[in-house]
């Protein structure tokens, strides 16, 4: 014992010396850490970003508009469906909140270990979803998907005005309860027959987005499908799942029918993020993913960028463009966010009416493999791209 005692002041140096040493270690860490941010290109997770962010958000709220639909582009070569989320105006903030459902909130080991899943659906700052380079979700947040979505790829954004404070609260109000019921486990609840987490085919984006105005803000007449998990395969679940171009269109629909005013704002991609995700399989930097707009249920679903032929398509990207008010960008040069383009939308009607009749002309030259000048304007695309339908050099339809 007393020999003990006398290697206690040693011993009390020994863990002085360890704790010393561990700081040190921790300070190294944060140091390479830091210096990793510091070195991060433009438009990565972490780097610089536009300086400006704060000034275009505050131009584009000068508009009066209360709710934002966000549909994201989707970034694979085939059966991209893209993304749904819906951003919240609150005036008593200078930014709107969006809620967008957890890719990874799927209960998955190893997506808990990786990734932010605290929350299924995640509410976030619209601009720092659009724009930020850094997430207030912490380090296990998303790039590209979380946040800093225009560095991955093209964002719409569906403003709608004139929807009572009443609609928008029930809205937040049911984005709660998906947490909670995510949270408590819960299954067979009155909006999905299943445990509530994130299924891409069963509880998936579009599905949390339709669910919350149908059961929260009282769409009764939203058509939202709610495939029963045992009695389906994934294919039959495949063929009857929610997606986000024909939610966003049942959506416009009913926001019409109830006499909302609506515009649309093209967030486009920034062409030049270097920025790699180090989750993914495939190493690609974000500049050389496809920028799809995300199909609907058709053919379409696996043709590459800008061939899209099928009606539905078409109208989806022609209404959304006759709705079009602003499209925004990242000016290379300046690094700076700019409203690239400035147009008077058209009404919803009149958006309606020649989306149909521009779809249907065009959706019909394609199938017969017509080489033409398409009447409608796809949004997020070059107007003129006839090129891509020249099937005189032995190309095949479908």
């Amino acid at each position: 014992m007393k020999q003990g005692l006398r290697h206690l002041p040693f011993l009390g140096s020994g863990i002085q010396l360890m704790a010393i040493r561990l700081a040190a270690g921790c300070i190294a860490v944060a140091l390479i850490f830091a210096t990793e941010l510091a070195a991060a290109d433009f438009a990565s997770r972490g780097g610089p970003e536009p300086a400006n962010i704060a000034e275009i958000g505050e131009l584009l709220r000068t508009d009066p508009y209360d709710l934002e639909l966000l549909i994201s582009f989707g970034t694979s070569k085939g059966g991209s469906a893209g993304h749904l989320a819906l951003a919240l105006r609150d005036d008593n903030t200078d930014d709107d909140l969006v809620y967008s459902a957890n890719f990874y909130a799927d209960r998955r080991p190893e997506h808990d270990q990786a990734f932010y899943t605290d929350d299924l659906m995640l509410a976030v700052p619209k601009l720092e979803y659009l724009f930020k380079t850094t997430s207030s979700l912490g380090e296990t947040a998303s790039f590209g998907l979380d946040f800093g979505e225009i560095y991955k790829r093209s964002v719409v954004g569906v403003r709608v005005y004139g929807v009572p404070a009443g609609e928008k609260e029930a809205l937040a109000s049911f984005f709660g309860r998906i947490n909670a019921d995510f949270h408590a486990r819960a299954a067979r609840t009155a909006y999905h027959d299943g445990e509530i987490k994130y299924d891409y085919l069963l509880f998936n984006c579009a599905k949390s987005i339709g669910s919350a105005f149908k059961f929260g803000a009282g769409y009764e007449e939203l058509a939202v499908t709610s495939p029963r998990r045992l009695s389906l395969t994934r294919l039959a679940a495949a063929a009857n799942a929610n997606l986000p171009t024909e939610m966003a269109m049942k959506l416009i629909s009913e926001w019409s029918r109830r006499g909302y005013a609506i515009d649309v704002v093209l967030y486009k991609k920034y062409g030049g993020s270097t920025y790699i995700d180090p989750h993914e399989e495939e190493k690609v930097a974000f500049k050389d993913l496809p920028n799809r707009f995300p199909s609907v249920r058709s053919r379409d679903f696996r043709r590459e960028e800008g061939a899209y032929r099928d009606f539905d398509n078409l109208y989806a990207m022609y209404l959304l463009y006759n709705l079009g008010k602003y499209s925004v960008w990242v000016n290379e040069a300046t690094q700076g966010l700019e409203i690239e383009k400035e147009k008077q939308p058209m009404a919803y009607d009149e958006a309606a009416a020649l989306a149909k009749t521009n779809a249907r002309s065009d959706s019909r030259s394609y199938r017969r493999h017509l080489r033409f000048l398409p009447r409608g304007i796809r949004i997020g695309e070059a107007p003129d791209n006839s090129h891509l339908y020249d099937y005189t050099h032995g190309g095949k339809a479908d």
